[in-house]
């Protein structure tokens, strides 16, 4: 899909880390960008797994 078309989709701000953020680790080019790249995927995959035990109520805070 184009650009105009992705930005009037209907997906959700989820899909944009599985479609662009988790895929900048691959894309550094200097041993250290990539430390902070793998240290900032780690960050957002816990971000997510909370949001997702959040979303479907599976925590003490339902």
């Amino acid at each position: 899909m184009n650009k105009v078309q992705y930005q009037n989709g209907t997906t959700t701000s989820i899909n944009h880390f599985y479609e662009k953020l988790f895929l900048l680790k691959d894309l550094m080019n200097t041993d250290s960008a990539r430390k902070i790249a793998e240290r900032r995927e780690k960050f957002m995959t816990t971000y997510i797994e909370e949001f997702v035990l959040e979303w479907n109520c599976e925590k003490e805070i339902c």
